[in-house]
């Protein structure tokens, strides 16, 4: 089979912003910048007072403890740079917390790198370890920083189809996708937008694709301590993986501190070496006042981690129990901030247009999961829609009763039910 690739090849004497952008799905029908369906969604929802379930931020703050620490580090001067790879306790905190839920052994001072946000450590991995004319492989759908790096250091997107219901890739897909030239295969586990979890057998077919190209395998965790069943269990950990993966994760999701920007990559010595060495001439360093907070935070009880991730299932479930009455096919997340409905059954084929569309007509803003994948693969996921259940019970509640209500209700309006 002969590989997908994620949209046209760009030529290598475009600017690397437009391939930026491009491979982030910034440019409009003319090729000019257009604004992300993120910053459309946000703006409609200001403009129409609606229920934001669109973007990813929770509602909820971070620990009050967390918060006293950050605001104590503010009032005692801790607001000059801190050390490029992030201040010694918070790095010693990231490798003993891989330690305690993992069993991963790490050196605080040669495995693990403080970034600004896991953002910033997957953007210095992919600009570490692409090379111009080499590929990465995604799970689409997919983050859409990962394709505005890739395309920013020159290379091109072999996206591998996840297909609902269970959203897990085909392995001759994979196959296919993986080639001499992948530089990185990016495993987002557990996933966004879909929330799902990847099965044992889908983790040794990645680093089996892996360990046959040569390819860095970049796991992006940040959902780590949000799965609502059983434990998450890293990539790193797969017979073979370790050796070759760059591991991700943050604060932001965990605590509810998206704007603190704390996060970090682990891994082998060699590969953080890379990684730290494109990072410093990213941001530098970052966060002074909130890497003690999140150092803090990594240290606390195993329960806090229990009640954080049983809150939000239990937010997903009011969710998904909303959307299910309306009519439409919900696909229950196994982790994570978001639920995926299907509004096919309603006779919503385009869910974008209809997002669009919500926000002034039933006072709710979700986000269409075919702005998640590639151009040409966006039909996959059309009557799909994305909502954030990171929110207040009582800001769920209020979303999923003018949903039940609204959705029916536009359908036989529109007489598109099936």
């Amino acid at each position: 089979m002969t590989p997908q690739t994620g949209g046209p090849r760009i030529p290598s004497t475009t600017a690397p912003w437009l391939r930026a952008a491009a491979g982030a799905r910034l440019l409009g029908a003319t090729g000019s910048p257009a604004p992300t369906i993120f910053e459309e969604m946000t703006s409609l929802a200001v403009a129409t007072g609606a229920l934001n379930l669109g973007q990813g931020f929770p509602d909820d703050e971070p620990p009050l403890a967390l918060r006293a620490i950050a605001e104590a580090g503010v009032a005692a001067g801790n607001n000059q740079y801190a050390p490029g790879s992030g201040i010694p306790p918070l790095r010693e905190a990231i490798a003993a917390h891989q330690e305690r839920f993992y069993g991963l052994t790490l050196s605080p001072s040669t495995d693990v790198v403080v970034t600004t946000g896991a953002t910033e450590a997957i953007a210095a991995t992919l600009l570490a370890f692409c090379t111009p004319g080499s590929n990465v492989v995604v799970l689409e759908p997919f983050y859409d920083s990962y394709g505005a790096i890739a395309r920013l250091a020159g290379a091109e997107l072999h996206p591998v189809a996840l297909r609902a219901p269970d959203f897990q890739p085909r392995i001759e897909d994979l196959d296919a996708a993986v080639d001499e030239n992948t530089a990185v295969i990016i495993v987002n586990d557990p996933h966004n937008p879909t929330g799902t979890r990847f099965t044992d057998a889908t983790r040794r077919a990645l680093v089996a694709a892996a360990g046959r190209s040569g390819a860095v395998l970049l796991a992006d965790e940040v959902y780590e301590h949000l799965v609502f069943e059983a434990a998450h269990s890293p990539l790193a950990t797969v017979p073979g993986a370790f050796e070759r993966t760059v591991t991700v994760s943050s604060g932001g999701k965990t605590f509810s501190a998206t704007g603190w920007k704390v996060g970090w990559a682990s891994g082998p010595a060699d590969l953080i070496d890379a990684v730290r060495t494109v990072k410093q001439f990213l941001s530098y360093s970052s966060g002074p006042a909130y890497q003690p907070a999140i150092a803090e935070g990594l240290g606390l009880p195993e329960a806090f981690f229990r009640e954080r991730a049983a809150s939000l299932a239990a937010r997903s479930r009011l969710l998904s129990e909303g959307l299910e009455a309306s009519g439409a096919r919900v696909f229950a997340p196994q982790a994570g901030y978001f639920v995926v409905a299907d509004l096919a059954p309603l006779g919503f084929v385009d869910a974008t247009s209809l997002a669009r569309r919500l926000p002034a007509e039933l006072g709710v803003v979700g986000i269409p999961v075919g702005v998640f994948a590639t151009p040409e693969h966006e039909g996959r996921y059309a009557s799909l829609l994305r909502l954030a259940h990171c929110k207040r019970e009582d800001v769920i509640l209020a979303a999923t009763a003018r949903l039940r209500d609204g959705l029916a209700s536009l359908s036989a309006a529109e007489g598109t039910a099936r």
